[in-house]
């Protein structure tokens, strides 16, 4: 196979055989998703047992989501380039090596380590996964269905992770939230050989290194110094260089990547509104629900004394409200487009934030249930119309990198929202917690109202000449539907 044909199954694979892979790419997405989430409820479980503080938690969890957004995008090219289901499978090998190094850690700086290698491995699989499956669907109104579905498990790994978490740590302990993906692990591999085809880019890009390297150093820069910020204090010498390495690099970036033949982000890309708006409302979900996981998490276990299976029960509402929601609003993007859904995942994450804003410590559970259940829902809803719209806005052909800018806005946004929360109470005794964290269900309740903006910019427009050039054209064609 070469590297300019496009191979015949993507074209003419059965009904069944289409959607067995897409249940393929979902079991894989599961599993990244849910590692994104499902440390959070064993965090002190995990401090108790390594003898961490708040601040090296916070890199457990950061660790992985930090190494995972910055390689994004490289590993979608290079799927694009040497094949992806080679890169997938290549991908849940690293990752399913690295889970089991995770497991017999002995030390806190062990842990950091496997956890970053372990975001090598998921940067493998996030985007190639979307490639596959868009490539796989020819009809666009089933394109759309499929990015629907595979959100929709995305979303509900991420609201699950605290449940299944809660479990897994008060039946076996912390290290069996990585034992657990080995089995998971197999099976994918298995089916990944048995149904997922080979397929790559009409063209083979180019890997832009510069443009790799200026990015990590700008993703880790930047939280970074949101996490020890606290630590170090936020105008000390170290901080300060911290920002200029942050402000030089991201000067740096945009003027090689607007200069680059073959960039690793297409900037033009950003021209297109609709497009730019589907990778900032990414981010800010993802901000919104990191920060209630994070602040939940520390507040029902240190404030409330909650068992981690207790607080990880206390989040099943949210969980619901994104198992129902998510296949729902991945349905209406395929018929009607995404203004409905977003707008509707923006009143609920704003009203579910909007009910903690007043948190303390004799605050009713029923209305923290209730808070869990509102930001589920918009969660829920919140997925499949931004993700349409930013892989809408790139040719097939770039189909890995494509999926990897969406999962690059999302995993900046987990990073985000983790720092943010970490920031929030990194001075906290436990009876403050509940006050504390005050300020970050308002951000929660931005992030809402962002996603209705978001929404009446994603109303579809009468076609016309467009006045950002062809990609920008692209971008906002894929979604006046």
């Amino acid at each position: 196979m070469t590297a300019t044909t496009t191979p015949p199954p993507q074209a003419v694979a059965s009904a069944r055989r289409r959607w067995s892979v897409l249940a393929v790419c979902c079991l894989s997405m599961f599993l990244v998703g849910l590692d994104t989430t499902i440390v959070n409820v064993g965090l002190p479980a995990i401090g108790r047992g390594l003898g961490a503080g708040l601040g090296a938690l916070e890199w457990t969890v950061d660790a992985y989501t930090i190494v995972l957004a910055a390689l994004l995008i490289s590993s979608g090219a290079l799927a694009d380039r040497f094949g992806r289901r080679r890169v997938f499978r290549t991908g849940l090998v690293v990752f399913g090596v690295a889970s089991l190094l995770c497991a017999v850690a002995p030390s806190v700086s062990w842990l950091l380590a496997a956890r970053a290698v372990q975001g090598v491995g998921a940067s493998m699989l996030s985007p190639v996964a979307l490639a596959i499956v868009v490539n796989t669907m020819p009809d666009p109104r089933e394109r759309a269905q499929a990015i629907g579905v595979w959100a929709s498990v995305f979303g509900l790994s991420m609201a699950l992770g605290p449940v299944v978490g809660g479990a897994l740590v008060a039946g076996l302990g912390w290290r069996a939230l990585f034992w657990i993906n080995a089995p998971v692990i197999v099976i994918a591999l298995v089916l990944t050989a048995v149904f997922v085809p080979e397929s790559r880019g009409a063209r083979a890009q180019r890997l832009d290194l510069p443009g790799q390297f200026l990015l990590c150093v700008i993703v880790a820069a930047g939280v970074g110094v949101l996490i020890e910020g606290p630590r170090i204090g936020w105008t000390s010498p170290l901080a300060l260089a911290a920002y200029a390495v942050l402000a030089l690099a991201t000067a740096v970036f945009v003027r090689t990547e607007s200069r680059a033949p073959e960039p690793l982000v297409d900037l033009r890309l950003f021209r297109g509104p609709l497009f730019r708006g589907a990778v900032v409302g990414a981010v800010a979900v993802f901000v919104a629900l990191n920060v209630t996981l994070l602040l939940g998490t520390l507040y029902l276990q240190h404030g409330r004394g909650l068992s981690p299976l207790a607080a990880g029960a206390v989040t099943l509402p949210m969980a619901v409200g994104a198992t129902v929601c998510a296949p729902w609003s991945g349905r209406l993007v395929g018929r009607h487009g995404a203004t409905a859904p977003l707008a509707v995942a923006g009143i609920f994450l704003a009203a579910g934030g909007a009910c903690l804003t007043g948190l303390d410590q004799r605050t009713d559970l029923r209305l923290l249930l209730t808070a869990y259940l509102l930001i589920g829902i918009g969660f829920g809803f919140a997925n499949a119309p931004l993700t349409h719209t930013a892989v809408s806005g790139l040719p097939r052909e770039r189909a890995g990198v494509a999926g990897a800018i969406t999962s690059t806005a999302r995993q900046m946004g987990a990073a985000l929202g983790i720092a943010v929360a970490g920031v929030l109470v990194a001075h906290a005794d436990p009876a403050g917690l509940g006050v504390a964290s005050r300020p970050g269900w308002a951000v929660v309740v931005c992030c809402g109202l962002l996603l209705l903006v978001l929404a009446g910019a994603a109303r579809p427009r009468p076609a016309g000449p467009s006045a950002t050039g062809a990609v920008g054209t692209r971008a906002e064609g894929g979604q006046a539907r």
